[in-house]
């Protein structure tokens, strides 16, 4: 990736003090190691009248994924083409935002001990970016940048010059133009806004970034008429940091336009957070939308099988209309504890014969599972080795054989809007494969036709234009049989 930092110069000012400015000389061409790959900086052009630093990034894909995969996988082997081909070598992003701070570190703070009044002074900046991931086109480019004194020029970059009516891309030529700005305003808003824009980063966020966004955002973020947007994308949406920002924010905008108001904002700030909703967990998403295809299916006899501790069981016995409940799961353990939970020891003898736990593997055939309206397998497929997944396939469509199925699975392209989840990393350690919408399609479409079923797809949870929703949902459906092939097979 690539980005260019342009002045010019006037008689007494030269040009070349760009090169005192960001501690980097233009008769060299220097190289930085980073965790991702090498930095270079070099000046394609320096001299009186007009200077430009270029900074450009080469990321090792391969380092990076290893770098971000840690040691709490469990071993489960990661082989996703995307980590290692993606647009990371090449679109600007936090990548390359990190890369501005730590080549330009000094710079970044104002700091110039050999030309101190000029980096107090405002400068004729011309930044350009070739290749900028915009999710939200060029007008939020805009939006973002022209509030700090920035022109802008965004230019969508189409998919395919060849083939102009497949349209744009979410990409951008981004070029700024300011008079109006010191060196040190210019960095702080890229390095902020990259990978705002970008909306994804590549490290796990954590809740030091908070601080480093109030550093970086001081004296522009506060005022900045998208200060929310721009809060929650840097935070990566996760909601508790970002409300944490957000009211840190308001409390600098006050004490500077009244110190008097400082004093009045605790009891504001704790009344609104009293008030705010928590996100609604992907857990009761999941519940909720497979209740809802069950109760669309008019299914009373359901097997959850990997019913685990058994938390979908006690939903489902909350309503008549499921008369017989049966969990499965491999772990005793879990039954246990499930047993506990629901309290069948305590349970009226009505209520409990709607329900048994049952111990059994799900890749291997059972008896005891057919002739069920519906089965469940929430969250289950991600946990068995690929090799054992035709047996678990043959187990529940060929043998078992329920009217109705539903399967539920993390969808892999939303990991990178996960709050907490590190680069690189599977949402369980027990995870033996996470899918793409995609690769998940096309399993359920295969099972489908094999077993002489219907599948039809739907999310689960905040369905990001993006990457999808957090889950993926597939609803297998096979006409129940005629009489005249019921009697036959009597």
């Amino acid at each position: 990736m690539f980005l260019t930092i342009t002045t010019t110069g006037t008689p007494g000012r030269p040009a070349t003090d760009l090169g005192f400015l960001l501690h980097k000389h233009p008769e060299k061409a220097q190289a930085f190691a980073t965790s991702f790959g090498t930095a270079h900086v070099l000046y394609p052009e320096a001299d009186q009248q007009r200077c430009t630093a270029a900074l450009l990034l080469e990321v090792d894909a391969v380092a990076l994924v290893r770098r971000g995969r840690g040691k709490g996988r469990g071993g489960a082997p990661d082989a996703a083409l995307a980590q290692y081909v993606n647009d990371r070598p090449y679109a600007a992003s936090s990548l390359l935002a990190v890369a501005l701070s730590t080549v330009f570190s000094s710079a970044l703070r104002g700091v110039c001990a050999a030309r101190p009044e000029r980096a107090a002074e405002p400068l004729p900046l011309r930044v350009e970016i070739p290749a900028l991931p915009a999710r939200g086109g060029p007008g939020l480019v805009r939006r973002l940048f022209e509030p700090l004194g920035w022109t802008v020029t965004a230019d969508p970059v189409p998919l395919d010059t060849a083939f102009p009516e497949w349209g744009d891309s979410r990409y951008v030529r981004l070029t700024l133009q300011s008079a109006a700005l010191t060196l040190a305003e210019a960095l702080r808003h890229l390095y902020v806004l990259l990978p705002v824009l970008d909306d994804a980063k590549h490290y796990w966020v954590a809740p030091d970034e908070v601080d480093k966004l109030l550093r970086a955002g001081a004296g522009w973020l506060p005022g900045h008429p998208e200060q929310r947007l721009i809060t929650s994308r840097y935070l990566s949406r996760r909601w508790s940091l970002t409300r944490e920002a957000i009211q840190r924010l308001e409390l600098l905008r006050l004490a500077e336009s009244d110190d008097s108001a400082v004093e009045e904002i605790d009891n504001a700030v704790a009344a609104e957070t009293e008030q705010e909703e928590r996100p609604t967990p992907l857990a009761v998403h999941r519940r909720e939308a497979i209740l809802t295809a069950l109760r669309e299916r008019a299914a009373a006899r359901v097997l959850d099988l990997g019913c685990g501790e058994g938390h979908l069981v006690r939903e489902l016995l909350k309503e008549p209309r499921f008369t017989e409940i049966v969990g499965v799961d491999v772990s005793v353990r879990a039954l246990t504890i499930a047993a506990r939970r629901l309290g069948l020891a305590r349970m009226g003898e009505r209520q409990a014969a709607r329900v048994q736990l049952l111990q059994g593997s799900l890749t291997y055939t059972d008896k005891r599972l057919k002739g069920y309206d519906a089965a469940v397998l929430s969250e289950v497929i991600e946990h068995v080795d690929p090799p054992r997944l035709p047996a678990l396939e043959y187990a529940v469509f060929g043998a078992a054989r329920p009217r109705t199925a539903v399967v539920t699975t993390p969808n892999a392209e939303y990991n990178v809007r996960w709050e907490t989840l590190p680069a690189g990393h599977v949402r369980h350690r027990d995870h033996r494969f996470e899918w793409t919408r995609a690769e998940f399609r096309a399993w359920a479409g295969a099972v489908a036709g094999r077993h002489g079923y219907d599948v039809e797809f739907r999310p689960v949870g905040p369905d990001d234009p993006e990457v999808g929703p957090p889950t993926q949902l597939a609803l297998f459906t096979t006409a129940a049989p005629t009489a005249a092939k019921e009697a036959k097979a009597a």
